[in-house]
């Protein structure tokens, strides 16, 4: 997908938050900036990048932040070929790609800017899957799968087709669930929808009476009028998606954290510096506007390591 700019319409009680942070002030924003931010990557991540993009140049309109969606994968091969300043990523980089990176000289901060309960979600018509165990799942999305039906999943569900929806091979979502659930990164059936969209996996599971997709938490959360989560067992009992869950571990093994990347390339400019700090220094309250699981305590202790080691690179 090419690059889109940041637009301002996430409707009126998202628009009422930014608000909200905008007259508390940025601390770090670096007055008087101006010239591009490019970021690509996960679509996970984007709507958070978009909410801190959306706040910051409210105070910097002289910065013109855009936010592509290419997937995780994707992201990072384009930042790794000096394409973006910022990737964002819905897990860590590999250590192929981090190799490619090193082949052309693109040094980078890793910084973790929120937490993730991948949500596995369904019709709201269906009325027969309340929670499912891993095995369920796996049996579902496991290579070479023949589960057409939701009476093959368990004989008590419905005989209706099962219509599955997911992320795209680009994507860190399908790269996290495809582990969690089959065991190894990336081993999946194929006779899925796929995209590196998750609004498409929305429409899909929306339109669709026995519909079943995954994607991260924060797409739940806008879509709660059109789309049911599923609880997940993973041995120790049925445990909803939720910030909660998500932060003291038991949404269990779906619970994950979300990054940015930062080029030394990049943060060497001073729009791009100004404003991968103000994602660190107002991050409580981006995440807060987006929708997003917050840090822990812990995790905003170490924050505080990174925004330093970011400082340092672009030289304040």
């Amino acid at each position: 997908m090419t690059i889109r700019q940041v637009k301002v319409a996430r409707g009126a009680a998202f628009a009422a938050a930014l608000l909200m942070l905008g007259a508390c002030g940025s601390p770090g924003g670096g007055g008087g900036v101006s010239g591009p931010v490019v970021i690509d990557g996960s679509s996970t991540v984007e709507p958070l990048s978009s909410a801190a993009a959306e706040l910051y140049m409210s105070e910097h309109p002289e910065v013109n932040v855009t936010v592509g969606t290419s997937g995780t994968g994707g992201g990072f091969e384009k930042f790794c070929a000096g394409e973006t300043d910022i990737s964002d990523a819905s897990r860590p980089i590999k250590d192929k790609e981090a190799q490619i990176c090193q082949q052309h000289n693109i040094q980078y901060t890793e910084l973790h800017v929120a937490n993730d309960a991948l949500s596995v979600v369904v019709n709201k018509d269906n009325t027969w899957a309340e929670c499912l165990t891993v095995g369920q799942l796996k049996k579902i999305w496991e290579p070479g799968s023949q589960v057409k039906t939701w009476n093959q999943v368990d004989p008590k569900f419905p005989n209706e087709p099962l219509a599955l929806f997911g992320a795209g091979s680009d994507s860190g979502t399908f790269d996290y669930f495809t582990e969690a659930i089959n065991g190894k990164e990336g081993e999946s059936r194929t006779d899925y929808n796929p995209s590196e969209d998750d609004n498409v996996t929305v429409q899909g599971v929306a339109s669709s009476k026995g519909g079943l997709g995954y994607f991260g938490y924060s797409y739940l959360e806008a879509n709660a009028d059109k789309l049911k989560a599923v609880k997940v067992d993973s041995g120790g009992g049925c445990v909803a998606p939720s910030p909660e869950t998500a932060q003291n571990g038991t949404y269990k093994p779906l619970s994950r954290p979300l990054f940015i990347y930062a080029s030394d390339a990049g943060v060497k400019k001073p729009q791009v510096a100004s404003f991968a700090e103000f994602y660190l220094q107002q991050n409580q309250k981006i995440v807060e506007a987006a929708k997003f699981i917050p840090l822990t305590e812990q995790q905003k202790g170490e924050s505080q390591g990174e925004l330093q080691q970011l400082k340092a690179k672009a030289g304040n």
